[in-house]
């Protein structure tokens, strides 16, 4: 006896599930998390906020970025339907985008992905293969419960992970170098 075969989710399924949660499209499997935490959201919303000034604005900082909390994107042929929590481009890779798009099927240049309980599984296995995949320059994995990041670039067929910081370490990462990044302020309220 055969198993019967799956139905792969599509596009269509995203669109219908329920309001109060994130659904992506991870190899044809249709995965569906709550709204993040408190702690998950401080931490993406103060890193985008350390970040913007500088790399997208220009302020105290090189500029030439375009970055946007919980794109969605459409990678691959199939597609995957992916939501991280930040993603970047340099500015020049998104200039024929339309700006009424309510997803790109470019990769970034850079992403990360805030790990949640419900979400550390998937950010770790699937998703990091298809940003391998897709030649996604950089990925930063935070995660706000033990105070880590985790600084990863594209090294061909594998992920180079150069740093795991921790606490209140100030830090240089790839590819915002750059700038000093104080760690502590992730964490605060």
């Amino acid at each position: 006896m055969t198993a019967p075969s799956r139905r792969r989710a599509t596009y269509e399924d995203v669109l219908q599930a329920p309001s109060n949660v994130v659904a992506e499209v991870l190899f044809g499997t249709l995965y569906t998390h709550p709204r993040p935490s408190l702690r998950h959201a401080n931490a993406s919303s103060h890193l985008g906020g350390l970040l913007c000034g500088p790399f997208r604005f220009g302020q105290g900082g090189p500029g030439g970025w375009v970055i946007y909390d919980e794109p969605e994107l459409h990678l691959g042929a199939e597609p995957d339907i992916v939501v991280p929590d930040l993603a970047g481009w340099h500015r020049e890779r998104l200039a024929d985008l339309p700006e009424d798009a309510r997803w790109t099927s470019i990769a970034p240049d850079w992403l990360c992905e805030v790990l949640s309980p419900s979400t550390e599984a998937s950010d770790r296995a699937e998703k990091m293969e298809i940003y391998l995949r897709e030649r996604v320059g950089h990925v930063w994995l935070i995660d706000p419960i033990v105070r880590t990041l985790e600084v990863y670039r594209h090294g061909g067929d594998l992920w180079q992970r150069l740093a795991v910081y921790r606490d209140d370490a100030a830090v240089r990462a790839e590819p915002f170098e750059a700038l000093e990044l104080p760690l502590g302020l992730l964490w605060e309220r």
